[in-house]
C-alpha cells in the first residue's frame, strides 16, 4: 500500500490527470454543442414544416437507436472513405454531440410542452413576438424543468467519453491502458481510473444541484422550505 500511494501513484498520476483533462474537454464541448442541437431540434419539432419535422424525427430515432460506439467508429473510420477526414478528438466531439443532442431534444420538447399554453397566449396578447415569448417566458421555465435531466445526461456523458478511446483519443481510459501496457499492473491502474471518474462525476453532480438551486425562483424555494 505504501508503494502504491507514495511511489506508483505519483509516478503515473500526471498521465492519468492529463487524460482526465481531455475527458473534461470532450464532455464540456460536447454538452455545449448538444444543448444547441437539442434546442434547435426541439423547436423544429414544434414549429418547422412537416417535411422538416419528419427529417428531425428520423435524426432522433437513428442517433438514439444505434450504439454510440458504432457511431464513433463510423465517423472516424468510414467518413475518410468519402473524403471527410477528422482528427480523433473532433470525431469524438461530433459523435458525442449528435448522440446526446438527440436525447436532449426530447427533454427540451417535453419541457417546453409543460409550460402552460395560457402564458404563450398572454405573451402574444401584450405584443410579444414568438422569439420574445420564447426568450422571456417559455424557455426560462422549460430550462428549470429540464436542468435535472440534462445534468444527469452530463454525468453520463463524462463516462461515455471513455468510448472515444476506441478512436485513438488519449483521454483518461486510454492513458490508463497505455500505462498498463508498460507496467502490466491492470488492477492498480483501473482502480485509479475508476477513482478519477468518480471524483469527476461526483463533482459534476454537486455543480448540477447548485445550478438547479440558482435557477429555482425564490418563491419556490420558500415554498419548498415550508413543506
Amino acid at each position: 500500500m505504501y508503494d502504491y500511494l507514495f511511489v506508483w501513484a505519483p509516478r503515473h498520476l500526471p498521465s492519468l490527470l492529463q487524460g482526465a483533462g481531455v475527458t473534461l474537454q470532450l464532455a464540456i464541448i460536447s454538452m455545449c454543442c448538444a444543448l444547441v442541437v437539442g434546442l434547435l431540434v426541439a423547436l423544429g419539432h414544434l414549429h418547422a414544416p412537416k417535411w422538416v419535422r419528419w427529417l428531425l424525427k428520423a435524426y432522433v430515432e437513428i442517433w438514439r437507436d444505434i450504439p454510440l460506439i458504432v457511431q464513433l467508429l463510423v465517423i472516424y473510420f468510414t467518413l475518410p472513405q468519402i473524403g471527410i477526414s477528422l482528427p480523433g478528438f473532433w470525431a469524438g466531439i461530433i459523435g458525442l454531440s449528435l448522440n446526446l443532442g438527440a436525447y436532449i431534444s426530447e427533454v427540451f420538447r417535453s419541457a417546453i410542452a409543460s409550460v402552460d399554453k395560457g402564458q404563450r397566449e398572454a405573451a402574444v396578447s401584450i405584443g410579444m413576438s414568438t422569439v420574445q415569448s420564447y426568450c422571456y417566458i417559455i424557455l426560462p421555465q422549460a430550462l428549470l424543468v429540464a436542468v435535472p435531466t440534462i445534468g444527469g445526461y452530463f454525468i453520463s456523458l463524462l463516462k461515455d467519453c471513455a468510448l472515444v478511446s476506441f478512436i485513438a483519443v488519449n483521454e483518461l481510459l486510454r492513458n490508463g491502458q497505455i500505462i498498463i501496457s508498460s507496467t502490466f499492473q491492470s488492477m492498480e491502474v483501473y482502480m485509479m481510473v475508476a477513482f478519477i471518474y468518480f471524483v469527476m462525476s461526483f463533482t459534476a453532480s454537486i455543480i448540477v444541484r447548485q445550478v438547479e438551486r440558482l435557477l429555482t425562483p425564490a418563491y419556490l424555494v420558500r415554498a419548498h422550505k415550508r413543506t
